[in-house]
């Protein structure tokens, strides 16, 4: 178990890096080039089975790529079946770092889709061998892998970037930037986000007093690859198949999970960057080891090239629906949501999104690529005729990732866009876990009211022989 006292003394060798702006690469690494083929790109895939599945299936969907590898510490394993059917020929390893020795030169991108501790490693690998990299959201789970993430993907320009947030290619986006630009959307001072639908940790013992007990591992499993970096634990089935989403240790939870389809749009085009303050409101269920029932976090940033400071409020739990103005109206479903191994996202009360309030107007929007709408209906009847067109979408997010490694597109959610919201979920996430309130100096990237919380920013140092991931 990780408690405040082991983890200070531990803490030592991730928060000096953190605070040295530690250079993950050297400036001799390997360039690499645009996609050779001109209409296809020889992938990687990491993380076959379920999200890791229907990524495959997004991709395959393009007709633009030629898988070369699969990778998934359970090769074999059910949830794995259906990609290792549907490529039967591509060369199969449970080791990404076995792959990349073995036939590294043969591929040009990956596409990892591996629990949310593990994305760090395999990113940094990827791009230190010149690889294009599409990883799902969050990019990060800590604050200090996010940082040394941009920072390299800064460093080689020539590779494509794309963080798995699928609405930065839907209607929204385009939407987002529309209004904007046209003075629709401005002077925004606050936004409401919510997710209120069950959680896997709903209805666990918020009074356990450790992690749970090792169980006998799967057959064929590597388990000591899928824990990578993260401190040791032994295998239990609660870790795994998507479970690890409910632990501090290995996930980020509701907001990690669900924030970059929610508030992605409001961060990038709002300019938000960092918060000055970020202050756990309400917790219900709170303990040391899994995310809490019920969260209210409250996100405050500060006045940015002459845009008001605005205050973002998070809200997820059963019990927890946020306050809504008046001609709200009824909550649409989306129904562009992916499903993932836990099922549909069932409908809900309130279904995911968010409530942004403006000098003049409030706007009513989804999750993911839903479009926002004007409320309520009478102000959005006055203002149809002064809403500008939105241009459609050149391409799909996959496209548009498989177009960024052919040099043929920008990617619309590139590491350095979209590592700053995971550094925002990532303070986010320790103010959840401390059950505290932060002050954040956006400047020097130090929360500085609480020593044990700062040195959460780095995160527990790496386990023995995943060091050089953060000092390659």
């Amino acid at each position: 178990m990780t408690t405040r006292r082991n983890f200070l003394k531990t803490i030592c060798y991730a928060a000096a890096g953190a605070a040295v702006g530690a250079r993950p690469f050297e400036a001799g690494a390997k360039a690499f080039p645009a996609a050779k083929s001109p209409d296809k790109v020889k992938v990687a895939y990491i993380g076959i089975g379920n999200r890791g599945e229907q990524v495959i299936a997004d991709f395959a969907r393009t007709g633009m790529v030629e898988v070369v590898a699969l990778c998934d510490v359970d090769m074999g394993a059910p949830h794995t079946v259906n990609a290792i059917n549907r490529y039967p020929h591509a060369k199969q390893y449970r080791d990404f770092r076995k792959m990349f020795d073995e036939i590294g030169g043969q591929f040009e991108a990956v596409v990892i889709a591996t629990p949310d501790h593990s994305h760090f490693p395999i990113s940094m690998l990827a791009m230190s061998e010149g690889k294009h990299v599409y990883v799902e959201k969050p990019l990060a789970r800590t604050f200090l892998e996010a940082e040394l993430l941009m920072e390299a993907a800064r460093k080689r320009p020539h590779l494509a970037t794309q963080v798995g947030n699928q609405g930065h290619s839907e209607a929204n986006y385009f939407q987002f930037k529309a209004w904007q630009d046209a003075g629709i959307i401005k002077d925004v001072t606050a936004v409401t986000a919510h997710m209120n639908n069950p959680r896997r940790w709903h209805g666990w013992d918020a009074k356990i007093r450790q992690m749970p007990s090792g169980q006998q591992l799967p057959p064929d499993m590597a388990w000591d690859v899928w824990l990578g970096a993260a401190q040791w634990h032994d295998y239990n089935k609660d870790y795994h198949q998507g479970q690890w989403r409910c632990w501090y240790d290995f996930g980020m939870g509701c907001l990690g999970d669900w924030g970059a389809h929610i508030l992605d749009t409001v961060h990038e085009f709002l300019e938000l960057g960092l918060p000055y303050e970020v202050s756990m409101l309400y917790a219900n269920g709170h303990n040391e080891f899994f995310y809490p029932f019920s969260s209210t976090i409250l996100f405050r940033f500060p006045q940015r090239k002459g845009m008001p400071p605005v205050d973002v409020t998070w809200y997820d739990g059963l019990d927890n629906l946020p306050p809504l103005p008046r001609g709200y109206g009824h909550s649409e479903y989306n129904a562009d949501v992916p499903a993932t191994n836990q099922g549909d996202t069932p409908k809900a009360t309130l279904n995911p999104g968010k409530i942004i309030y403006s000098k003049d107007l409030i706007f009513k929007g989804g999750s993911h690529g839903s479009t926002l709408s004007i409320i309520p209906e009478d102000k959005a009847r006055d203002m149809a005729d002064k809403l500008p067109e939105v241009p459609s979408s050149p391409s799909n997010h996959f496209e548009n990732f498989l177009l960024g490694c052919m040099g043929k597109e920008k990617t619309r959610s590139p590491f350095e866009i979209n590592g700053v919201l995971s550094q925002v979920f990532s303070i986010g996430v320790i103010a959840q876990r401390l059950n505290t309130r932060l002050y954040f100096d956006p400047r020097t990237k130090q929360i500085t009211n609480n020593a044990f919380a700062n040195a959460m920013l780095a995160g527990v140092p790496p386990r023995k022989g995943w060091e050089q991931y953060y000092t390659l």
